[in-house]
C-alpha cells in the first residue's frame, strides 16, 4: 500500500509540475500569437504586404510607442482604422496581449 501512495504521489507531482510548465509562456505572449500574430507578426512587425493592405506599423514606429496603454486596449475592443475589433478575450486578456505587444521591439 505505501508504494501505491508513493506512485500516486509522484504522479501529482509531476501533474502539477506539467501543468505549470504549460504557463511558461505568458498568457499575453498565448493571446498574441493566437490573435494577433497573423496580421501584426512574430515579432511586431507586419509582413509588407499586409503592412501595406491594412496599414499596419511595427510595433517599434514611433507612432505606435506614443500610444497609451488605454488606446491600444480601445483598439483592440473596438477596432481602428481597418483593424476590426478583436472577439472573444476578458478584459485581462486583452491588457495582458498589449502588455506584450508593447515589449516587442
Amino acid at each position: 500500500m505505501t508504494k501505491t501512495m508513493r506512485t500516486m504521489a509522484v504522479l501529482a507531482a509531476t501533474v502539477c509540475l506539467a501543468g505549470s510548465m504549460s504557463f511558461a509562456q505568458s498568457s499575453g505572449e498565448a493571446v498574441y500569437k493566437s490573435k494577433c500574430q497573423m496580421c501584426h507578426g512574430p515579432s511586431g512587425t507586419p509582413n509588407p504586404a499586409m503592412a501595406k493592405a491594412m496599414g499596419i506599423k511595427p510595433a517599434s514606429d514611433p507612432e505606435i510607442k506614443k500610444l497609451t496603454t488605454e488606446q491600444m486596449i480601445s483598439a483592440v475592443k473596438n477596432g481602428k482604422g481597418k483593424m476590426k475589433p478583436v472577439a472573444g478575450l476578458s478584459d485581462a486578456q486583452v491588457k495582458e496581449s498589449v502588455a506584450y505587444f508593447r515589449t516587442l521591439k
